[in-house]
């Protein structure tokens, strides 16, 4: 796939600007704080109706406005379409595929596929929980559009339990023994199970493919001097792990019945894959508590270089990939072997503040546009 054109009116600092895109790899170069983030940013919304920036679409309209809008025009092996995003500062925003408004925005999604490398993702290894599940959703968000109501249906029932949990537990005095409606309760559970379970099974699946992709790449990097194990940690436990639904459900269903008293009194749901964590390790050493920044940054780079070609295994193209401001993070070894690898075979949206880290044969095959202040001039 090719991005051909992004237009970005009252979106970040960009007032109105559109962009040609010519070659296979693009750099925007500028100093920092002028606007090269907030156009990969674009692009990542593009992908995956989500910024690993900010939750609230607010955020993303220009100040004193009321919307901005992202429009794309996109080659893929079936044809031209073309996306447009409108964000609203006070109210839903709109998705339009083709010139249709879409009823359900997970329609827009498997349009554009991107994987998005910045600094921030260093948080994978050295983050919470949350992180590394966030980053686990987006993914599969890509490769299989229907989990975003899979993984919405599940947090919905989940926000109705905690509601149920916390208006039985508001009365109560301490003489009072732990006790919720059994009857009510269970029904509750029935639902977060049967809605668990999909989520669990389609993380599972795509950690199953992911994860020899990403250890090859890792003994590629590290020169096979070290090894790298990820495990998927989910809270529901299997002795022996099982992708039969019911197996999941009853061990589900099972350990709500052992946390009903805390969770009486913690007033939360405390079982489901809203706990669930990924384990990363080197040489059987825990990545995040006594990795070296070498090995999580080696990690790391594993991890978006799976990516990639995951996505390119199961859509049949391979993603674009947006670079922020990574080059610096990383040692000439790791540069090298991010460069090398991309080539033109992933069309590339890189930042930087300057160009010393590109040898001439990658600049001459580049679009260099150097940002400032919310505007693109050619280079």
């Amino acid at each position: 796939m090719f991005l051909q054109y992004l237009h970005l009116q009252q979106f970040r600092n960009y007032s109105d600007q559109a962009i040609e895109f010519s070659a296979p790899k693009t750099i925007l170069l500028g100093e920092n704080a002028q606007g090269k983030s907030n156009l990969l940013e674009a692009v990542e919304l593009l992908a995956t109706l989500k910024s690993h920036r900010t939750n609230r679409d607010r955020d993303l309209v220009q100040n004193a406005m009321a919307m901005s809008q992202i429009r794309a025009r996109l080659k893929r092996d079936l044809g031209v379409s073309s996306l447009q995003l409108t964000l609203r500062s006070a109210s839903r925003r709109t998705a339009v595929l083709n010139g249709e408004t879409l009823r359900r925005q997970q329609d827009f999604l498997g349009n554009l596929n991107a994987v998005q490398f910045s600094c921030l993702d260093l948080d994978l290894v050295r983050g919470g929980p949350g992180r590394r599940r966030s980053w686990t959703d987006t993914l599969l968000m890509q490769l299989e559009p229907v989990y975003v109501h899979i993984l919405q249906q599940y947090n919905q029932v989940l926000k109705q339990r905690n509601a149920f949990i916390k208006q039985q537990t508001a009365d109560r005095t301490p003489d009072q023994p732990p006790q919720i409606d059994p009857t009510q309760l269970a029904l509750w559970d029935a639902q977060l199970a049967t809605l668990g379970t999909r989520v669990i099974r389609r993380r599972a699946r795509m950690l199953k493919r992911l994860i020899p992709i990403a250890q090859s790449w890792h003994q590629s990097i590290s020169g096979s001097t070290e090894q790298l194990k990820i495990r998927y940690a989910p809270n529901v436990e299997l002795e022996i792990y099982s992708d039969d639904a019911n197996e999941i459900q009853q061990a589900f269903l099972d350990k709500l019945k052992t946390r009903t008293t805390a969770e009486y009194y913690q007033r939360t749901t405390l079982v489901g894959p809203h706990r669930d964590d990924i384990d990363f390790s080197i040489d059987d050493t825990p990545a995040r508590q006594y990795g070296s920044q070498g090995q999580q940054r080696t990690l790391v780079l594993a991890l978006k270089l799976s990516e990639l070609q995951l996505i390119e295994a199961v859509v049949g193209e391979p993603p674009l990939l947006l670079l922020d401001d990574v080059l610096a993070e990383l040692d000439l070894n790791r540069q090298n072997q991010l460069l090398d690898t991309i080539q033109d075979r992933f069309q590339t949206l890189i930042t930087t503040t300057h160009l010393g880290s590109f040898d001439a044969k990658w600049l001459t095959s580049s679009q260099v546009l150097h940002v400032s202040d919310g505007r693109l001039l050619s280079k």
